[in-house]
C-alpha cells in the first residue's frame, strides 16, 4: 500500500508540510493585518456608525465583494503580472503568498465587520458620552469586545487558506497540494494523495481546535 514511501519521498512531504504552513502563517497573518482595519472601516463608515460615510463605505465593500467573489484559481492567475512584480516569479513558496493574501484580505474584513456589529451600541454612546474620541472607541471598546468573534473569524481564514494553499499547488505553489498534484495525480500515485490529504486534514483539524481553544478563553474573560 505504501510502497511508493521511499527515503525521498518522505522528505518531500516535510518539505511540502513545510511549505504549505509558511504559505497559510505569512498569509494568514499579512491578510488578517490589512482586513481587521478594513473591517473596523466598513464597520465604522456603516449605516449607524459613528462615522457613517456612505460614498466611503459603499467604494470599499464593492471592493471587498469583487474579490471575495472572484474564483481562487482565477485569481491565481489573473493577478500573476502583480505576483511577478512583488517577487520576481510567478512560481513558488513566495509567489502564492501574494495571491493567498489578496484572497484572504477582504474575507477577514466582512468577518471583522460581522464581529463588530454584535458589540452592544450602549457601550459605544456610553463611551461617546464620556468623550471618547473615535481611536479610543475603536481600541478600548469595539475590538476588546469583538475579540472572540475576530479570532473566530481568523479562525475560519487560515482554515480556509489551508484550502486555498492546496489549489495554489496546480500552478506550481509548492505545498502540499503540488505534491498531491505532481504525484497523487499526474504519477497516480493512490498512496500519496491519500497522505496528503490525511495530512490536510489534520492540519486543519489543529487549526480548528486552537482557534477554538482561544475563543474559549477570550469569552470567559
Amino acid at each position: 500500500m505504501f510502497e511508493n514511501f521511499s527515503e525521498m519521498m518522505l522528505q518531500l512531504l516535510l518539505d511540502s508540510f513545510w511549505e504549505t504552513l509558511f504559505m497559510v502563517g505569512v498569509s494568514g497573518l499579512i491578510g488578517g493585518l490589512i482586513g481587521i482595519p478594513l473591517g473596523v472601516f466598513l464597520r465604522l463608515t456603516d449605516h449607524g456608525g459613528i462615522l457613517q460615510n456612505g460614498p466611503a463605505n459603499k467604494t470599499v465593500g464593492w471592493i471587498v465583494n469583487a474579490l471575495r467573489s472572484t474564483p481562487f484559481i482565477i485569481l491565481l492567475v489573473a493577478i500573476i503580472p502583480l505576483t511577478r512584480f512583488i517577487t520576481g516569479s510567478s512560481i513558488g513558496t513566495w509567489a502564492a503568498v501574494v495571491p493567498l493574501t489578496i484572497a484572504a484580505a477582504p474575507f477577514v474584513a466582512r468577518l471583522v465587520e460581522t464581529a463588530l456589529r454584535e458589540v452592544d451600541g450602549g457601550l459605544i454612546e456610553a463611551a461617546q458620552s464620556m468623550g471618547a474620541s473615535t481611536t479610543q472607541i475603536v481600541w478600548k471598546v469595539l475590538l476588546p469586545e469583538a475579540l472572540p468573534g475576530i479570532v473566530a473569524g481568523l479562525t475560519i481564514s487560515f482554515v480556509s487558506l489551508t484550502g486555498y494553499s492546496a489549489m495554489a499547488g496546480a500552478i506550481g505553489g509548492g505545498g502540499l497540494g503540488d505534491l498531491g498534484i505532481r504525484y497523487g495525480y499526474q504519477r497516480f500515485l493512490p498512496d500519496v494523495m491519500l497522505v496528503v490529504v490525511v495530512i490536510l486534514i489534520f492540519f486543519v483539524q489543529i487549526i480548528q481546535s486552537l482557534g477554538d481553544w482561544a475563543v474559549r478563553r477570550l469569552s470567559h474573560r
